[in-house]
C-alpha cells in the first residue's frame, strides 16, 4: 500500500507559512487561528526556509523573557526536512523516522520548488497501515 502512494495524496494542502520577518507573536497567533503546532517558515520569495513550533516560541523566547513580538520568526528556524510531493510513502516514513519528526513540509519541486502541503502523523494514522504506524511510532519516539 505505501509504495503506491505519494507525499502529495497524504499530505494536508492550503498550509499557511509565517514570514520570516513576521514576529513570533504573529506565529503564535497563526498556530492559535489554524489550530496546530507548527508552521513553516517562509522566506520573502515565499520558498520554505523553516519549521518553527510552539514549543520553540515558549522555550526560545517566553521562557527567556524576551517579548515575542520583537524577535523575527526566521530567527528560530533550524534545520528543515522537507519531501518533493512526487516522493512514494515508504520514502516519507523513511525522512521522518531518520530525522525523528513529527510534521514533514511537501514541495512541488517541478512546481517552482513551491510549498503544497503538510504531513503530519494524522495524515500517516488515515493512509498507513497499522503496521507502519507501529513502526513509525516505535522509530520517532524511541529513546536513544
Amino acid at each position: 500500500m505505501a509504495g503506491k502512494l505519494r507525499a502529495r495524496d497524504i499530505m494536508t494542502g492550503g498550509v499557511q507559512c509565517v514570514g520570516a520577518h513576521q514576529s513570533l507573536k504573529d506565529a503564535a497567533q497563526m498556530m492559535r487561528d489554524l489550530e496546530v503546532g507548527a508552521l513553516p517558515i517562509c522566506g520573502d520569495d515565499n520558498r520554505l526556509t523553516g519549521m518553527i513550533t510552539d514549543r520553540d516560541i515558549v522555550v526560545q523566547c517566553c521562557a527567556e523573557g524576551i517579548d515575542p513580538s520583537t524577535v523575527q520568526a526566521g530567527s528560530l528556524q533550524g534545520e528543515v526536512h522537507w519531501i518533493d510531493a512526487e516522493a512514494d510513502a515508504t520514502e516519507v516514513l523513511h525522512t521522518m523516522e531518520q530525522h525523528r519528526i513529527k510534521r514533514l513540509p511537501v514541495i512541488d519541486v517541478q512546481g517552482g520548488h513551491q510549498l503544497v502541503g503538510m504531513i503530519t502523523e494524522a495524515n500517516l494514522a488515515k493512509n498507513l497501515t497499522d503496521t507502519q504506524i507501529a513502526e513509525f511510532t516505535t522509530r520517532v519516539y524511541a529513546t536513544a
